[in-house]
């Protein structure tokens, strides 16, 4: 029988979506996660999770392929009527995605359709597929990036892909109300992590001007993302729907 809350996080098994799925368990939610290529440290995170008392799942799903949807939430199904009983879920975190830094002129066609593939087709139609088996008043939290508010150089389609997502939850809000189903956006700055090469952690030129144009002077951490992902999976923010909440620091203001 269903008791818990559960979330589907895509990207769980590192960085952002790592902590995010650690700190949804802090709530008491359990959590589904899926990876890319690296399953070791997917089931790494699974026994943080199920360490912390809550039940945890890995799948693998490559998320800029759509042929791939139908089968992984067959999958998902399975197991969530294997475990709870029931077939259904509370909160959609569309969290993976990679990075790229070029500037427009030497972007290509394929680096576009990648950023484009994952970070807004592959969000746009996993979401569709979702929808049968999310919970009435559940939610959708879209990540997105300061980068959509902000430019800097090299971060074209990156940031335009994300400026989609954040209109295309919008619409997810209006659409989906009559389900009381709530969607959201989360636009993180400049974080440390692996994402784009490691940029943001390894890079000290680039971390020093972050540092340098951000409010409370410093590159923000996974920890300063996870917690406002598992408020918005909180009974606490039950109000809150169709918003684009940045968490950058106050970067580029």
């Amino acid at each position: 029988m269903k008791n818990s809350k559960i979330a589907l996080v895509t990207g769980g098994s590192r960085g952002l979506g790592k902590n995010m799925a650690l700190r949804l368990a802090d709530k008491g939610i359990d959590v589904i996660i899926t990876y890319h290529t690296n399953e070791a440290a997917a089931q790494d995170v699974v026994k943080l999770i199920e360490d912390k008392g809550q039940k945890a799942k890995a799948f693998e799903l490559d998320t800029t392929n759509v042929n791939e949807f139908t089968t992984f939430f067959k999958h998902v199904s399975d197991y969530l009527s294997e475990t709870y009983e029931e077939s259904r879920f509370d909160y959609l975190i569309n969290n993976a995605g990679t990075g790229i830094y070029k500037p427009f002129l030497q972007t290509t066609e394929n680096d576009f359709d990648e950023m484009m593939n994952i970070h807004l087709k592959g969000v746009y139609f996993l979401t569709q597929k979702a929808i049968p088996f999310l919970t009435d008043g559940g939610g959708i939290i879209n990540v997105s990036s300061g980068l959509a508010r902000f430019s800097l150089p090299g971060s074209s389609a990156y940031g335009s892909m994300k400026g989609a997502v954040e209109v295309f939850t919008k619409y997810l809000a209006k659409e989906l109300g009559d389900r009381k189903i709530r969607a959201n956006v989360v636009a993180p700055g400049a974080v440390a992590t692996d994402f784009g090469g490691g940029e943001n952690k390894n890079n000290d030129k680039k971390r020093d001007i972050i540092s340098s144009n951000t409010a409370l002077g410093r590159v923000g951490e996974p920890d300063d993302i996870g917690g406002i992902v598992a408020f918005l999976c909180s009974d606490d923010a039950q109000w809150i729907n169709g918003q684009r909440i940045e968490a950058s620091g106050g970067m580029m203001l």
